[in-house]
């Protein structure tokens, strides 16, 4: 102990430039690192990871000039996850009626904790994610698409589904609500952006079974880019950080329950992200690639009949 002592000593004496330096950098910190600017930060990180996982998989397809070893069910119905995003963000950052409505249902914290860095990255979502579906198209990019990559019945009604729920919505909201929706202690408007929450995040969490299955059929990841993964799980981790400090720096954790959608999409991404780690780099992380299966029929499992693509060699 004393040597150690002696030893910081002789250090701060024979090298004060170090020292000192060290010191004005913790000061600047402390001066600069406000609770708001931590949280910007940290937006912009989770935003910048997030947005990073939509490139390893269009490259890698167009590397390959293939979508083998991709799910079609995947790659169909993220696009409408994002849109949905999309329209939930938006809302809240610049909709009046919404941002009014979400004040009267939450008094200890009228500022939702949505940022513009969501609506960012979901409308680059959008963008990123219909490439990836335009990659099936082979009348466009040129690239093999197996002939069984088809998109399932049970995604196709799911698709559907996701559509229709805000028709339903808005017409509970015209018929319940005794002012045509702007009552916020009634059904109100904010419910049908509210569902275009939920429909994003029945998206992430129906999206990603068709692909897990996929792995498992062939005993393989290839075609499947982990890179994907490592950013999103990132991402995911951030955002939680950042709803806990906003909700934080508010004073209401209200806040956390009054942005249910971030909340569930950060534990849901990090809980697939996981199983895919552990099939890449553990389960099949010596296998070559699919290999050729038959044609799925219309009785295989839901979400998963899509899948069992042809290798070509």
């Amino acid at each position: 102990m004393i040597r150690s002592v002696a030893d910081r000593v002789l250090d701060d004496l024979i090298f004060p430039a170090r020292s000192n330096v060290l010191l004005t950098t913790l000061q600047i910190y402390q001066l600069t690192m406000t609770p708001e600017l931590e949280t910007f930060i940290r937006a912009l990180s989770r935003m910048l990871c997030w947005s990073g996982s939509f490139y390893p998989q269009p490259l890698g397809n167009w590397e390959r000039k293939s979508t083998l070893g991709l799910s079609i069910d995947l790659c169909a119905i993220n696009p409408l996850g994002f849109v949905s995003y999309a329209i939930y963000t938006s809302a809240f950052l610049y909709s009046p009626v919404i941002r009014s409505q979400y004040a009267v249902r939450h008094p200890a914290s009228i500022e939702p904790t949505v940022r513009f860095n969501d609506f960012a990255f979901a409308a680059h979502a959008v963008v990123l994610s219909s490439i990836v579906y335009t990659h099936f198209w082979p009348s466009i990019w040129g690239f093999y698409v197996g002939s069984s990559q088809r998109i399932s019945r049970s995604m196709a009604l799911i698709w559907w589904a996701c559509v229709l729920a805000p028709v339903v919505v808005v017409g509970i909201v015209l018929s319940q609500s005794p002012d045509g929706g702007y009552d916020a202690s009634s059904w109100a408007w904010i419910d049908v952006i509210y569902s275009f929450s939920y429909i994003k995040l029945l998206v992430t969490i129906v999206k990603y079974m068709p692909q897990v299955y996929l792995n498992y059929k062939h005993k393989s990841t290839s075609g499947w880019k982990i890179g994907t993964c490592l950013f999103d799980m990132a991402g995911g981790v951030l955002s939680m950080a950042q709803l806990v400090l906003d909700a934080s720096l508010q004073g209401d954790w209200s806040g956390i329950t009054g942005n249910p959608v971030k909340l569930l999409l950060g534990n849901v991404s990090i809980f697939f992200d996981a199983i895919f780690c552990i099939q890449h780099y553990l389960l099949y992380r010596k296998s070559s690639g699919p290999k050729e299966t038959p044609e799925p029929s219309e009785q295989t499992p839901l979400l998963v009949e899509q899948g069992n693509a042809e290798t070509r060699v």
